[in-house]
């Protein structure tokens, strides 16, 4: 036993996502899973991954969606999705998005060009269909972009609703103009627009979206990260509430509802202490400089991930490694063995162990297996 558990601190690196495995090929941008999944299928896990890197040529570079039912060991390609669906030049392999609908048979991606419902198909290449979505007008905006009147605007991210008959996408990023359209499925499988919901009461752009409760057929708020602050719309008044104890300027790269509200920001950690106040950590010593030995509360988080079944356990991918807590954030540690470099996504296997992902690659360990180490490891 004491054996398997030291084991279990040793981070095993993961080559067995598609693409070419050049340099941040291997990066999963997105780690999703099917709400409604039950029995065996709860094990099922989804990644987006991008191969756009130089090494490999326009023709062979795309965005892949795979599955694992190993807790992320191997991987398997459910879909391929060629150029005609992004666009490399402008901020992609970075920030797109990806949800699964029930029964994990069909998706939807969000990407420079917009969002798309991606159907895989058994043999052949995926069926993409466009989400209608805003469009860039007329009168440009302030800031300069390389897109032009008429191309589709940004899609930021998605949100899907548990039964998957419902769904919310966030436009918006270089025109300063962030927008949420809902949807709802028609009789044919597409998504068909409804109506654009209220203006959110910020012009920055759109980072995340959340769920107040994940796996609830019909949630009743809407959480949405920005480049400010977090907001929280009422799913039956459509009022805007902002949350309460984020920091100025906090571009909110992720939230997590599971067992209250948690925010992965630039620059902090945020807990829950109501369903519209957080709290900043405020004393843990991350380390948030590479090529110094400073130390301090500040730290640029790109995910927070929850334990579903002890949410005191939470991993925190950052510019500068991944941080452990086992006590609702009151203590951290950083995570041993894991290369340099900027991390963006982790989920929980239902075993404990944790996948963690970003720009070096993706790994699998259980740093949270009483053998492990209880500090935060410091700079001699």
């Amino acid at each position: 036993m004491a054996e398997r558990d030291a084991a279990a601190c040793y981070v095993r690196e993961i080559k067995t996502l598609p693409g070419s495995h050049g340099f941040a090929a291997d990066f999963i941008e997105v780690i999703a899973t099917d709400p409604g999944a039950r029995g065996k299928d709860r094990n099922g896990i989804w990644a987006l991954n991008a191969d756009l890197h130089s090494g490999v040529s326009k023709e062979e570079q795309a965005l892949y969606i795979s599955k694992s039912t190993d807790g992320g060991e191997t991987w398997n390609e459910v879909a391929r999705i060629d150029s005609r669906y992004y666009d490399s030049e402008i901020d992609e392999g970075l920030r797109n998005g990806l949800d699964v609908l029930p029964g994990g048979n069909e998706f939807v991606v969000t990407t420079q060009k917009g969002a798309f419902q991606v159907s895989p198909q058994k043999s052949g290449e995926p069926v993409l269909r466009y989400v209608d979505g805003p469009r860039v007008p007329h009168d440009r905006p302030w800031v300069s972009i390389t897109k032009k009147e008429g191309d589709p605007v940004r899609a930021a991210a998605a949100k899907v609703t548990s039964d998957g008959s419902r769904m919310i996408v966030a436009y918006g990023y270089f025109d300063m103009d962030p927008k949420l359209f809902s949807y709802h499925k028609g009789r044919a499988g597409e998504w068909i627009k409804d109506r654009q919901l209220p203006q959110i009461p910020t012009d920055l752009q759109i980072f995340s979206l959340e769920w107040d409760k994940s796996g609830r057929l019909h949630p009743g708020s809407l959480y949405v990260g920005t480049g400010d602050q977090v907001y929280r719309l009422d799913l039956r008044t459509l009022k805007w509430t902002m949350v309460k104890g984020v920091g100025d300027d906090s571009a909110i790269h992720a939230i997590n509802t599971v067992g209250g509200l948690h925010i992965a920001a630039c620059w902090g950690i945020y807990e829950p202490l109501n369903a519209d106040a957080v709290w900043k950590v405020t004393d843990a010593e991350f380390i948030y400089h590479r090529d110094d030995d400073a130390t301090g509360s500040n730290i640029r988080a790109y995910g927070i991930e929850v334990d579903p079944t002890n949410a005191k356990r939470q991993v925190v991918t950052a510019l500068t490694g991944v941080y452990l807590t086992s006590d609702g954030g009151q203590t951290w540690r950083r995570m041993l063995g894991l290369p340099d470099g900027e991390y963006r996504t982790a989920h929980f296997n239902p075993d404990g162990s944790v996948i963690v992902s970003g720009i070096p690659g993706t790994f699998v360990a259980n740093p949270f297996s009483s053998a492990c180490g209880p500090r935060l490891q410091k700079r001699d």
